[in-house]
């Protein structure tokens, strides 16, 4: 990788999209399939960042339900009752294990007001109202404020949020990585497509030996 793209990992944030309960958990109302599985893995990484003292940052949805805040494809369907990462609900919280705290919990107030909600020393848990996570939000400034230029990212799922997400990253001249055994829905193709885009897209055990240097 040239020195343009190539991802400076002290000067790195791990974005963590849409690891919540509703998505994430077996059995629950929009599950997403294979998100539970990769779990462990960005528990991995977040707990590696959290020991080289590195920033995270947790991605989140949250759907009132008047469907005033919902993108159109689910509109309706939360208009007609569908509960989905309903705000202060159980489905909505963070998967328990990738918090430093099991108490944490989403402070809505704080993150419909479009700020961040402090749950570390370097963590936060931020609002998207829809796919990507610089659409309309505060993302780019935060990054600049703690001075990070490279981003790593992970969650649920590729194909949506994920990669959309990247995208917009890409295009405000971040530096990109993809732990792609920490993403739910990942395909073949759009892992090429990323490479083609500069992306540094990196197995877990690949990443952890890149820090360890």
């Amino acid at each position: 990788m040239d020195a343009y793209v190539k991802p400076d990992y002290l000067k790195s944030a791990l974005v963590i999209i849409d690891t919540q309960n509703d998505f994430s958990l077996p059995g629950a109302v929009s599950e997403i399939p294979g998100t539970f599985e990769i779990i462990p893995n960005i528990e991995k990484l977040a707990n590696f960042f959290r020991s080289k003292k590195l920033p995270i940052i947790h991605i989140v949805r949250l759907y009132k339900n008047d469907g005033s805040n919902v993108d159109l494809c689910r509109k309706q369907l939360i208009e007609d009752g569908k509960r989905i990462v309903e705000p202060d609900s159980e489905g909505s919280q963070i998967v328990e294990k990738l918090l430093s705290n099991k108490n944490i919990k989403l402070d809505t107030k704080v993150l419909f007001n479009n700020e961040f909600q402090k749950i570390g020393d370097k963590e936060w848990i931020m609002y998207k109202p829809r796919w990507g996570a610089f659409y309309q939000t505060k993302l780019e400034e935060h990054l600049r404020f703690i001075d990070i230029n490279t981003l790593v990212f992970c969650g649920c799922n590729f194909p949506n949020c994920l990669r959309t997400s990247i995208y917009e990253g890409s295009e405000r001249d971040f530096k990109i990585a993809f732990i792609s055994e920490a993403a739910s829905q990942v395909y073949y193709k759009g892992l090429q497509e990323l490479s083609n885009i500069g992306v540094d897209v990196l197995t877990l055990e690949a990443f952890n030996k890149k820090l360890q240097h």
